[in-house]
Parts: C-alpha cells; structure tokens; sequence
C-alpha cells in the first residue's frame, strides 16, 4: 500500500494478516476466503488481490452468495457478527457441509446467542473463532469512516426510531478503532446547549471502551494511553460542509460525479474509462490537498520532464498530444496514464470552475469568512447574497449561498427567510433550509443571545482569495496540541495520564530522532469523531496539523464522508419517516 508507514491502512492490514491469515498458513488446504459486503469494503480499502495471494488466498467468496462445495479444502470466514451472517454461515453446513473445516474471523464482539446457534450446528466443523475488533474502514492513512451514511437520518431525523442504537453501534465502532490502535484515550466531547449526542456518545464509547479492556486477551487491565478522542456534533462547524472548496479533492468530489472514490472520464477516442482515485495512485497523494491553481500548474509541468526525458517536441500540452506520446513509449505508459488521468480531472474541475463557481466563491468566502478579501468586515450579508440569487445559478448553488447567509447572521427571521425561500424558487423544498434545526443549529433567530466562536488569526496564512476560509475543526486541533482546549467548552468524560500536557507533541519534537514517520509513532495521538459526517476540506486539516507538529498524529472520522450535495440532500430526508439503509438493517440484526 503506498502512504505513511505507519497510516490506518497499513495497521489495519498488518492486524489481518497477522490474525486472520496465520492459522490459515499453517494448512495448505486453506486457500478460500469468505467475505460479507462490510468486511470485502474492509479488505479492499486496506490490500490487493495480489497481497491476499501472498498469504495463500486463491480463492475471494461473497458469503450470502450461492457457491460450488469444496469439500476437500478449509475455508477463511471473515464477518461482521450479524443474524443474516450467521445464518449464512450455518447454512454452508447444514444439513451437508460446504468444506472440510471453517476458521472463523468476527468483526466485532460476537453475541452469545449467534455463537451458540454455531457452536449448535457446526461445531465439529470450525477450527478457530475469534474477534478481531476491526469495525470500521480505513479509508485513508489518517481518515476513518464507520461506512453508515444512514446514521445522519438516525441521529438527526424527528422521526428516527433507531437513534439510541445507531449511537450504540457507533461507540462499538470507534471501540474497535482504539484497540486497533492500541489506544485506550482519554475522551472529551463538545459541550451543545441544544444537542445531546456527543455527550451520549462519550459516555458509551467510555464505558464500552472501559469494559473491553478489562476483558482484555492478556488478562490484565490497560491504562490510559496518551491518546485523546474528541467527539462533536456537525452543528459544530455547518460552513465547511457546504462551501464551495479549491483544492484538488474537495473539488474534485464537489463538482465531478465520483463515485466510490471512482472517477469516469472519456478519452481523447471517445472510449469510456474509469481511474481509482486512492492512494496506490502517489501522485493523487501529493496533489489531492494542493489548491487546484497549483495543481493545474504543476501537472504539465511534470508532463513536459517526461517529454523532454525522451527529446519530446515543446509545446502546449494536451490529451492529444499525450496519447501519441503513449504509444510511442510503452515503458512510460503506467507514468503517463497516471498524469493523463489528473490532467484531465484537473482540466474537468476548472471547466465548472470558470463557467460557475469563481463568481461563486468570493460571496461565499465573504459571508463565511465574515470580511471580503481586503479585510474589510462585512456589514450587509444581504448585499453580499444578492447577486448569487440574481445569477441563473442551479438551486443546489443558490441554497447554500442562502444557508452560509443564514449562518453568517446565527438565524434569520421568519419573514426574511419566507422572501429568500421565494427567491430561490423552493417553497415545496424548504426543508433544505428548515430542517439544520434538527442539527442544533439556528435558522430562525431567537431572543437567546447565540455567541459566534471565537477563531484563530488566519490572515498571514492567506495564499489565495477565494480560499480564506479555515474549517473550525483545524482551530480545535491545533488547540488540543497546544493544551489550549477550554475544559467548559470541552469536558472530560475520561482524562489522559498527565504525561499528555497538550504540548507533548511539541517537546516530543525536541528529541531527535530517525524519521518523522519514527517521532509520529511514539508521539501523541488523538482521534477527533464527528457525528453526522465530514467534509474532505476537514480531512485535509488533519494532515496539514500532522505534517506541521511532527510528532502528533491526528486521525479524523465520521460514521460517513460528505459532499455538499448529498449533505443538503441528507437534510431534506430529514423530514421523512424511517430510512432503511443496507448499513443499519444489517447491523442491527446484531
């Protein structure tokens, strides 16, 4: 896997194949893994086809799906503790087995009903049943998701049924990313005078984590670590979400229809093709949080040192041109095709950029930033709106300039925002407006008086205009790092040893030692959990913290990743009745 040594998806993997593929080494007869969806999304984020070759797995099964008996040969199963598994499971061996023996790998705790209903039917056929406690995806080297995009309707819906189990599962969830990590942390949520749930989830997530390590494999309780987890809500900060942002990843999966991290594009031919946009792909690992100016700069550039590596022609450089360029040098090809694909997606971002968002982004910067670009504080956020609702923008554009309005002010009144729905045309889709409420965060003004976080200074970090914006999740990390975390706004559910004086971090850097990979490794650590999703822009901030405090790693995680789009889409389906997920349903047969 390419990225950090020491990143989420090389822990994950060293853990699976270190637990999962080591008993199955051992027999030669051991060469088909059985997977359910949740646990097939978990190995494909963190290896390839050719590393589960390297550990003797020929053969990758779906487990709901029908399969030939192997009778002579063991089988792998590796899946999440559910009903629906189990079943499957038991299935594949009653009344007439499917293989000579089972060795089975569980996600998470198992239930004893659902291990009794095992060991009852196919007892003389498993050789080895363990939990793992790996329920959640590695989706990239510091960023974690717990792959339930329905939790937004659970947690937030007036109509969820499901909410106190949701957050049930999210705490068992993160449990699992601590013992992965080997972290027992202190806890601390955001303290909300409208929302309960970060404070509900610290609670559970300190008392599952408590009971875990007590019933730890060793035997012996394990103490807190140096380790912070900080959970918040995503009425924290509802700006970043919904801005329209400029560096390459956030952009990319603002305006471009990637799905599943999979970018279709059509080629200079016609001919349809499809790029995975991951980190085996190291050049999208060194652009993906560049600002798109530099990154449209420095693609052609890298373009033209292959050219002229190989006495190519000067000249403006085009998909055309690097076509011919393909097949003239074959030992390029895997190079070029990896700069033909961002070139083209870089030239795909600035293409929607030019035509609609550049106009775009100084009113939202403006109104989210609180001040235009000269510094100049702004008085009227309804002049800044205006334009934006004048220009033939899509709805989707108008009603997010509308809500940073709205947020801008903490509410607007009733009246004013009856005149803005009428403006934007959306008086039977009000609910992308109305339903932030159920989030806790203010739309109609109240006679409370709302007070605006206080944020960093900024100013001299400004690089680019219409990019003045900072998520407020960066202020809170680099307040975590400098022990600056005000205890009222932040409390401890469960604290860190002393040793962990905020600064660690920074006299951690003091020591000299081999690598910064080395000093991240045996420096702090804190995990930041937002409920109800995050943004790419807020994924981001949690490397640029890394790379800037050397010796603290930040991981971030969501139950899901965000785009602006599906957000106000979310919202909207705020309003209906219970949402069946696939995520939900199948966890909940647990």
């Amino acid at each position: 896997m390419a990225g950090s040594e020491y990143g989420l998806k090389r822990i994950v993997w060293k853990k699976i194949k270190e637990i999962v593929f080591a008993d199955g080494k051992k027999s030669e007869l051991c060469k088909i893994l059985i997977l359910d969806p949740f646990t097939t999304k978990l190995l494909s984020s963190c290896c390839k086809m050719s590393d589960l070759m390297a550990e003797k797995i020929t053969i990758v099964e779906d487990l709901y799906k029908i399969r030939q008996p192997v009778p002579e040969m063991k089988a792998i199963y590796f899946m999440s503790p559910t009903h629906k598994c189990v079943e499957a499971f038991i299935a594949d061996f009653k009344p007439k087995p499917k293989y000579k023996a089972a060795y089975v790998y569980f996600t998470d705790y198992c239930p004893d009903e659902l291990f009794n209903n095992m060991k009852m039917y196919c007892a003389k056929y498993i050789r080895v049943c363990k939990e793992i406690n790996m329920s959640f995806i590695p989706q990239e080297a510091q960023v974690f998701t717990c792959d339930n995009p329905g939790a937004f309707h659970s947690i937030y819906s007036p109509h969820s049924q499901d909410k106190k189990k949701t957050l049930e599962t999210l705490a068992d969830q993160l449990v699992t990313l601590c013992a992965t990590l080997d972290e027992n942390p202190g806890i601390r949520y955001k303290k909300d005078s409208n929302m309960e749930n970060a404070k509900t989830l610290a609670e559970l997530v300190d008392k599952k984590l408590t009971r875990h390590y007590e019933l730890d494999d060793s035997g012996k309780k394990k103490e807190k670590t140096q380790a912070q987890l900080l959970i918040v809500e995503r009425s924290f900060d509802p700006v970043s979400p919904i801005l329209h942002e400029l560096t390459y990843q956030a952009m990319a999966n603002d305006l471009i229809n990637i799905q599943n991290d999979t970018y279709k594009y059509k080629s200079k031919d016609g001919s349809e093709k499809q790029a995975l946009l991951n980190e085996d792909d190291m050049l999208w690992v060194k652009l993906r949080h560049k600002h798109i100016a530099e990154v449209s700069e420095q693609i052609p550039k890298m373009v033209k040192e292959i050219s002229a590596s190989k006495k190519q022609q000067d000249g403006k450089i085009t998909i055309g041109s690097l076509a011919q360029m393909m097949k003239k040098m074959p030992s390029f090809r895997k190079q070029m095709t990896e700069q033909t694909i961002h070139l083209q997606l870089a030239e795909d971002c600035m293409s929607h950029f030019s035509n609609n968002v550049e106009k775009l982004c100084k009113a939202e910067q403006d109104l989210a930033v609180g001040s235009d670009v000269d510094g100049v504080k702004v008085k009227d956020s309804m002049r800044t709106l205006l334009p934006v609702l004048l220009h033939p923008y899509s709805t989707h554009e108008k009603v997010r300039a509308v809500l940073l309005y709205i947020f801008s002010l903490n509410g607007t009144t009733d009246e004013n925002l009856n005149k803005l729905i009428q403006h934007v045309k959306i008086e039977d889709q009000r609910e992308f407006i109305l339903n932030w409420k159920e989030l806790g965060v203010p739309i109609i003004t109240s006679s409370l008086f709302s007070r605006k976080p206080t944020r960093r200074e900024r100013s001299q970090e400004e690089r680019y205009n219409l990019s003045r914006w900072t998520p407020v999740i960066k202020d809170v990390m680099e307040d975590v790092v400098e022990n600056k975390l005000d205890t009222r706004d932040w409390p401890h559910q469960s604290e860190s040893p002393a040793a962990w004086n905020g600064s660690g971090a920074v006299s951690a850097r003091q020591k000299h030692k081999a690598s910064a990979q080395d000093e991240r490794r045996t420096g702090s650590r804190f995990i930041i959990f937002v409920i109800g999703g995050i943004s790419y822009s807020e994924m981001r901030t949690a490397y640029e913290v890394t790379n800037a405090v050397k010796s603290c790693e930040v991981i971030i995680g969501s139950s899901h990743i965000l785009t602006p789009n599906r957000l106000l889409d979310d919202i909207k389906a705020l309003s209906k009745g219970p949402m069946e997920t696939f995520t939900i349903e199948e966890r909940s047969n647990a």
